[in-house]
């Protein structure tokens, strides 16, 4: 599938415009990922009516355990507050449920997969190195593989951002091996979702992992290439094509507080 990285800044709707070939790339994809900025509620938004739109058969969570996603059965899909307290959302320290509830909603009947890596069983991955810690799959999902030196610089530089340059150097190539862990774990429940329901599936989560090029859609694509994805990642503010992603949609940033004070 060709990539498309364009910005669409028509509206309809509250939602983009996408041009009609984008459209046909995403219905005919077995796999589409819906990247956020994760306390953004238009990013929010526009995942629940793509989901509404595209009428997935899975939903892949970022936020969810494999154990919470096997909450989100019966009566409790169809209230929020049953679904948030069934979820244990509270103690996630995730944004507020209100924003993530009309993406459940918007598929009623879509099987949900978790993927989170859980906080305790990161610190575990840590020690014991990630490969050992994913388990025998961890060669055919490119655990075991070194990543080239520009990459792993690109990486840990990013990780240093996203920290507010305040960790030593070296935890930097820590981190790095927590994210791809973290992206093998999504792609590891991608497959899974499209096995079990066939797909369409569709995946929230945020923009690092929804990367085409060393995210969970590179690793789904290193293990089943046959496999058809789609990457929509969403910006704030900013109105340049990402090559991340085959669509970069963006939206005004959320009011926040600075992120790297709790640093200072």
């Amino acid at each position: 599938m060709k990539a498309v990285s364009l910005i669409f800044s028509l509206v309809l709707a509250g939602q983009p415009l996408l041009a009609q070939p984008v459209q046909d790339q995403m219905a005919t994809s077995e796999v589409i990922y819906l990247g956020e900025t994760h306390d953004n509620p238009v990013h929010h938004q526009r995942q629940a009516d793509y989901v509404a739109r595209y009428k997935p058969r899975a939903l892949v969570f970022e936020m969810l355990t494999p154990d919470q996603a096997q909450m989100a059965v019966g009566s409790v899909r169809g209230d929020q507050a049953s679904l948030e307290a069934a979820l244990g959302w509270a103690d996630t320290g995730w944004p507020g449920f209100a924003m993530y509830y009309p993406i459940f909603a918007a598929a009623p009947n879509a099987v949900i997969y978790g993927a989170a890596v859980p906080r305790e069983a990161t610190r575990e991955a840590m020690k014991s190195g990630i490969s050992d810690w994913f388990g025998p799959e961890a060669e055919a999902y490119g655990l075991t593989t070194p990543l080239s030196e520009d990459q792993q610089e690109q990486r840990e530089a990013l990780q240093e951002e996203a920290h507010c340059n305040a960790l030593p150097d070296e935890m930097l190539p820590v981190m790095v091996d927590v994210q791809r862990l973290r992206d093998a774990v999504i792609a590891r429940a991608v497959l899974q979702a499209v096995d079990e329901t066939g797909g369409p599936v569709m995946v929230i989560t945020g923009n690092g992992h929804a990367r085409k090029d060393w995210g969970a859609p590179a690793v789904v694509a290193h293990v089943r290439p046959e496999v058809s994805q789609f990457v929509v990642g969403q910006t704030e503010d900013d109105e340049t094509a990402d090559p991340s992603y085959d669509i970069t949609l963006s939206a005004p940033a959320a009011p926040r507080e600075d992120p790297c004070k709790a640093f200072r």
